[in-house]
C-alpha cells in the first residue's frame, strides 16, 4: 500500500484524534472529511505530541505548590489542636512512601559477632563502637554501628549517612570523610548515644538473580524500588521504618532501670536526610530533626533518581509541608554540599535498564525560597510554639557542612543539650576487625529487602480478593456493572490519575492520506487538553451508505509504533510484521477503523512524562484515557457511527492500553487484549522470571500499588459485562501460556458465573507476539454484530 500526501511524516507521528464525516464530491474523496477544519500540522507529529503533553505536564507541576492549599486546615490555637489537624495528612504520607507494613517490636539490639570477631569494634576515650542489628518486618532487619558514650549520654540520636557512605565513613573507621564530617562520631564524641545504620547504595552489584544469570545496572536502591512500587511499598518506606524501629530502641532505652528519659533526635545527610525528614514528618517520638543536603523544592521531583519518585506527593506535599509536620518539634536545615549524582551505574555487557536521573546542588536561594516558604505556612501560629525551623548556611549562601559545629549546636539545643560548641573530632577510633569488608553486610541488606518485597507479592492476591472480589457480589450482569462503579472511579481517580482539567473543545482537523480500493484514510487531530492533542488515521469505507450507521473498531499500535504500522501491508518496510495490517483488514471487512496514536515513542522522552506524571499522582495513561475519552466523544457524534458499537483492539503495548482504557470508560463496547494479557504484577515483580519487567529497561511500568487492587483479571472485571477477548501466541515471550490461563481463568469464572460465558473468549494459537485474526475477527463481527464477508 502506497500512502500519498506526505503519509510518511503523518504516518510516524503522534496520536489519534478525530471521527468525522465521508462526503464525496465527483466520485472522488474530499481532501478533508466534512465537519473538520483542513489539517495542517507537518513534521513528526509523534514527537509533537509528546512535547505537548511535556508542556502540559510541567504546567501542571507548577501549579501544583499553589493547589495544595485547599488539602490543609491547621489549626493553631493549640500544640495538641495542630496535631489533630496536620493527622490525616501524616497518615496519607505514610502511605504515599509505602510505610504501611507492621513493624516488629524492638526492645534490644542485636550484638553481630562470630568466634573470631567480636561485637565491639572499637573503642577511643569517649565511646565504644559495636556492630549491631535489630528487627524490622520478619527476615528484614536494620543494621549499622551503635556508638555508647562513656559518660553519661545527654540524647540519643540516629545518625543517618548518605546511601554511598557506610556507616564506618561517619564514624571515622573508614577512609572517605574529614573528621570534622563524620558527623556520627562527633555526636558520640558530645556524649549522644548515637546508632548509625547503613542504607541501600548506589551501586548495581546485586540487582539480578545469578541462577537466571540475569543482571542490570539498577542501583541497589532502583532494583528494591522498581518491585516495591507495584506493591504500594518503596525503597524510602522501607527505610524509615527501619529509622523508626531504632527510634523504638532508644524510646524503651529511656525506660530502663536507672535511666534518665532522653531526648531522641535524628541527622542525616543526602539520602539520609531525605530519611531524617521524612521519618521526623511521620514519627512524633522525634524530638528533632537536622536534614543536611536535601532540603529543597521539588518541584523537578523527575529529574531525581527514580527510587525518590512518590506517587502523588506533589499535589499535597512539598519540602515545606512536610515540614510543617514536624513542627512543633524542632528541624535544623544545613544547606550542604550534596554528592555528585550523574545517573545509575555504566551501562555494560550484561548490565542495563536503569532509569536516568541525577542528583545536583540546589543553589541557596532555591533552598531559603522552600524555606521561607514553610515558615509562611506555620506564621499564624504562636512563635514560642510553632518557630522551630532553622536554616544553617555558609558565608554569603555558600554550602556548609555537613555536620557542621553550628548546624550540630542547633540539634543538641533542640534536644534539650545546653551547648554552645561542640567538642572538635578527637583521635579516631580503630576498626579492630582489620580489613573489614562492607559488600557482605550490604548484600545482606538487599537481599533481605527483595525477599520481602517478594513476599508481599506472592500474598498479595489475597489482598486484592479482600480488595475487591469480597466486595462486589451480583447475581446478574446489570447487579455487576453497578457493584463496580466505585471500583471504576478509584482505578480511574486512584491508580490511574485523572486530570481535573476540563477537556477542550475538540476542534476536529484532518486531511486525506491514502485512497485505497475499498476504504480512503484520513489522517485527524484532535485537541484534548492545553497543549495535549490526539492524533490518527480513519479510515472509512467505501460502501458506506447515506444513513448507515457502522461499528468502529479502535485499533492500538503498540510500544514504539505509530499508526502506520497498524495498516501497512509491507511488513518488511514497516520492520512492524506483527500487526499484519489488521486496521486495514478490519476496512476491508467494512468496519470503520480509528487508529489512534498512543504516547508511548521516543524511549527516555516518553517515560520522563510518566516521571513527571507520578508525582501528581497521575501516569501516562492519565493522558491516554483522557484522549481517548474525546476520542469517544466525537466518534459518537458521527453520522455514519453507532456509537453503541465501538470495539477496542490493541496489540502489546496496544494490549496494556486495551486492558486500562475501557475498564476507565464503559462506553468502548468490548474490548480485545493481544499479545499482552498477563499474571501482571508477576511481569512486573518477578525476580525469577527471565522476563520480568525487573530486567528490562522500561522502568515505566510499575503503577503504584496496582498488586494490592488491580491485576488484570480485576481490570476484566471492571470491563465486564462487556464482552472481552484475550488473543495468545504460544511463543510470545512476554509471559507465558500457563500464567495467562491462571490470571484468564478468574475472568472466565466470573463471566460464567453472571450467566454471560459467551461474551467472554481466549485464544491460543502457534506464534509468536503477533496479531492472529482469526477469532478475534469473528469475535468482533459477533459482538459489534457486522456480517462476516462471504468467502
Amino acid at each position: 500500500m502506497k500512502l500519498r500526501n506526505g503519509g510518511c511524516s503523518g504516518l510516524w507521528t503522534g496520536l489519534l484524534a478525530v471521527l468525522c464525516l465521508l462526503s464525496r464530491d465527483e466520485g472522488r474523496a474530499r481532501e478533508n472529511l466534512v465537519g473538520t477544519q483542513p489539517l495542517t500540522l507537518q513534521g513528526d507529529l509523534s514527537a509533537r505530541m509528546i512535547a505537548g503533553i511535556d508542556r502540559f505536564l510541567t504546567a501542571e507541576t507548577e501549579r501544583a505548590i499553589a493547589e495544595r492549599a485547599p488539602f490543609w486546615q491547621r489549626d493553631f490555637s493549640s500544640a495538641g489542636a495542630y496535631e489533630q489537624s496536620i493527622s490525616a495528612h501524616r497518615e496519607r504520607f505514610r502511605r504515599m512512601i509505602g510505610a504501611v507494613d507492621s513493624r516488629l517490636s524492638v526492645k534490644e539490639l542485636e550484638l553481630i559477632e562470630s568466634t573470631g570477631t567480636p561485637a565491639k569494634v572499637a573503642e577511643n576515650d569517649l565511646f565504644t563502637v559495636h556492630a549491631v542489628r535489630w528487627p524490622v518486618f520478619e527476615g528484614v532487619h536494620g543494621e549499622g554501628l551503635w556508638l555508647r558514650p562513656k559518660r553519661d549520654p545527654v540524647a540519643r540520636v540516629v545518625a543517618i549517612p548518605d546511601a554511598d557512605q557506610t556507616p564506618e565513613m561517619v564514624v571515622g573507621l573508614a577512609p572517605g570523610l574529614a573528621p570534622e564530617q563524620q558527623f556520627a562520631r562527633r555526636l558520640a564524641e558530645n556524649r549522644c548515644e548515637v546508632l548509625v545504620p547503613v542504607l541501600i547504595d548506589r551501586r548495581d552489584n546485586w540487582s539480578g538473580n545469578a541462577r537466571l544469570g540475569r543482571f542490570t545496572n539498577q542501583p541497589h536502591r532502583e532494583w528494591i524500588y522498581r518491585q516495591a512500587y507495584e506493591l504500594g511499598r518503596h525503597i524510602i518506606g522501607y527505610e524509615v521504618q527501619k529509622v523508626q524501629a531504632a527510634v523504638e530502641f532508644f524510646e524503651h532505652e529511656n525506660t530502663r532501670p536507672g535511666a534518665r528519659s532522653l531526648k531522641i533526635g535524628v541527622a542525616g545527610y543526602a539520602e539520609g536526610g531525605l530519611l531524617a525528614l521524612y521519618a521526623a514528618a511521620l514519627d512524633t517520638r522525634i524530638e528533632a530533626a537536622l536534614v543536611s543536603g536535601y532540603f529543597d523544592s521539588r518541584q523537578r521531583l523527575w529529574e531525581e533518581p527514580i527510587y525518590r519518585n512518590v506517587f502523588s506527593l506533589l499535589r499535597e506535599f512539598g519540602d515545606a509541608e512536610i515540614a510543617s509536620l514536624i513542627v512543633p518539634r524542632n528541624l535544623i536545615v544545613e544547606q550542604s554540599p550534596v554528592p555528585k549524582v550523574d545517573g545509575p551505574p555504566a551501562r555494560r555487557q550484561g548490565r542495563g535498564g536503569a532509569a536516568p536521573g541525577r542528583i545536583q546542588a540546589p543553589d541557596y536561594k532555591s533552598v531559603e525560597l522552600e524555606f521561607e516558604r514553610a515558615r509562611r505556612l506555620l506564621r499564624a501560629g504562636d512563635p514560642k510554639q510553632f518557630d522551630r525551623l532553622k536554616l544553617i548556611f555558609g558565608e554569603e549562601g555558600m554550602t556548609t557542612g555537613p555536620g557542621s559545629d553550628r548546624a550540630l549546636v542547633a540539634l543538641l539545643n533542640a534536644l534539650g543539650v545546653e551547648a554552645r560548641t561542640v567538642t572538635q573530632p578527637a583521635k579516631a577510633p580503630l576498626d579492630s576487625r582489620g580489613q573489614f569488608n562492607p559488600d557482605e553486610r550490604q548484600q545482606r541488606q538487599v537481599r533481605e529487602l527483595e525477599e520481602h518485597t517478594q513476599r508481599i507479592f506472592r500474598l498479595c492476591e489475597r489482598e486484592r480478593e479482600e480488595f475487591f472480589w469480597s466486595k462486589v457480589k451480583a447475581g446478574s450482569a446489570a447487579e455487576w456493572e453497578r457493584a463496580c462503579a466505585p471500583f471504576k472511579e478509584i482505578f480511574q481517580n486512584d491508580v490511574m490519575g485523572r486530570f481535573d482539567s476540563p477537556a477542550l473543545s475538540a476542534n476536529p482537523r484532518s486531511r486525506i492520506f491514502t485512497d485505497q480500493p475499498r476504504w480512503t484514510g484520513y489522517e485527524v487531530v484532535l485537541d484534548v487538553l492545553p497543549d495535549v492533542f490526539a492524533w490518527g488515521y480513519l479510515l472509512l469505507p467505501k460502501d458506506l451508505k447515506p444513513g448507515e450507521r457502522r461499528p468502529v473498531v479502535v485499533c492500538q499500535h503498540g510500544l514504539e509504533g505509530v499508526p502506520a504500522d497498524v495498516i501497512t501491508e509491507d511488513a518488511s518496510s514497516s520492520g512492524f510484521p506483527y500487526y499484519k495490517a489488521f486496521g486495514a483488514r478490519l476496512a476491508e471487512r467494512g468496519f470503520v477503523v480509528l487508529v489512534p496514536h498512543n504516547p508511548y515513542r521516543g524511549g527516555d522522552r516518553f517515560r520522563v512524562l510518566q516521571r513527571k506524571a507520578n508525582p501528581l499522582g497521575k501516569s501516562l495513561f492519565s493522558i491516554i484515557i483522557a484522549q481517548h475519552d474525546q476520542l469517544l466523544n466525537w466518534l459518537s457524534e458521527l453520522p455514519f457511527v453507532d456509537a453503541n458499537r465501538i470495539g477496542f483492539y490493541g496489540l502489546s503495548y496496544g494490549g496494556k492500553t486495551a486492558m486500562r482504557v475501557p475498564a476507565a470508560l464503559d462506553r468502548y463496547a468490548l474490548s480485545i487484549c493481544s499479545a499482552d494479557f498477563n499474571e501482571w504484577v508477576r511481569k512486573c515483580v518477578s525476580v525469577d522470571f527471565p522476563a520480568s519487567y525487573m530486567f528490562t529497561g522500561e522502568y515505566e511500568m510499575p503503577e503504584w500499588n496496582l498488586g494490592h487492587t488491580f491485576n488484570y483479571a480485576e481490570m476484566a472485571a471492571l470491563i465486564a459485562p462487556r464482552p472481552f477477548m484475550v488473543e495468545r501466541g504460544h511463543d510470545d515471550g512476554v509471559g507465558i501460556d500457563e500464567w495467562v490461563a491462571w490470571e484468564y481463568a478468574k475472568v472466565r469464572r466470573l463471566y460464567n458465573k453472571l450467566g454471560i460465558g459467551d461474551r467472554t473468549e481466549i485464544e491460543f494459537f502457534n506464534g509468536p507476539h503477533t496479531i492472529n485474526g482469526v477469532g478475534t475477527f469473528e469475535f468482533l463481527h459477533k459482538h459489534l454484530d457486522w456480517p462476516e464477508p462471504r468467502e
